[in-house]
């Protein structure tokens, strides 16, 4: 229970890795507000946390919109009294050609995962900075913003690289605050997203699916794709007091897909 009495807020965390990393935060003894676009995935997840014992709230909230962040940080806070912990996961894209990309699918996909990082980062920072205290804030960024080849699309592998670039300049500027600034940078991960995606992708080239499951566990060097759950682990980390002196770094966790 490292994280007994902390106040954690998941964005995204109606599915997949936001659900994982609510949950993980949680078992380790967070009480955890979960937000989602989605009311009725969030609603669960919640729900979930309830179930096994934990404190959560479910927030509906979309993070591209300025004042939708605002009110979901307040409404953390008014809950819990503070905030000690947020991850913004909340993140979109979909399978695209890097001609198919039109302006768009760029706004859409920066709207929310550099956009919508950028200010819940920094209004996660006043309610941290004005505690007084520290805090932890964790980006889900991707091996994507690190040039991964296989990525969806190079918008998304764009906002994927200003939330790395955005965690090492924040880790620099909130330090004096003791607010530690990490990213998480996941790779294949199995999660109803990437089934779309995969899906799509499938559907484009005129293979199966499976074709493209065994092709894609192939090129990863520890031969399986990563689990919500993977992700979930690195999160609960960072946020623990085993991290307490790293900050401004981009944790791969992705079985070895790339190394740097």
């Amino acid at each position: 229970m490292e994280l007994q009495d902390k106040f954690a807020l998941v964005t995204g965390a109606g599915q997949g890795i936001g659900r994982a990393i609510a949950m993980h935060l949680a078992e380790a003894g967070a009480s955890v507000a979960a937000a989602d676009i989605n009311a009725d995935t969030v609603e669960d997840t919640s729900a979930v946390i309830a179930e096994r014992g934990g404190q959560s709230l479910a927030i509906h909230a979309d993070v591209g919109a300025l004042a939708e962040i605002d009110r979901m940080i307040g409404q953390a806070r008014d809950a819990f009294g503070r905030i000690d912990i947020i991850v913004n996961n909340a993140g979109v894209t979909r399978f695209l050609d890097v001609m198919d990309v039109e302006e768009a699918d760029w706004d859409r996909i920066h709207r929310v995962n550099a956009k919508g990082v950028f200010f819940c980062m920094q209004r996660a920072a006043r309610e941290m900075i004005d505690q007084g205290d520290g805090g932890r804030i964790i980006n889900i960024a991707s091996i994507a913003g690190k040039g991964y080849r296989g990525t969806s699309n190079a918008a998304y592998a764009a906002s994927k690289g200003a939330v790395i670039s955005m965690t090492m300049i924040a880790a620099d500027q909130l330090a004096r605050h003791n607010i530690n600034v990490n990213a998480i940078c996941p790779g294949v991960t199995v999660t109803e997203l990437s089934i779309n995606n995969m899906q799509s992708r499938a559907e484009s080239l005129g293979v199966s699916v499976a074709e493209l499951e065994q092709a894609r566990d192939a090129r990863i060097p520890i031969g399986r794709a990563n689990s919500p759950d993977d992700i979930g682990a690195m999160a609960r980390f960072l946020a623990g007091p085993g991290a307490r002196n790293i900050t401004g770094q981009a944790y791969n966790v992705d079985g070895g897909l790339v190394m740097h």
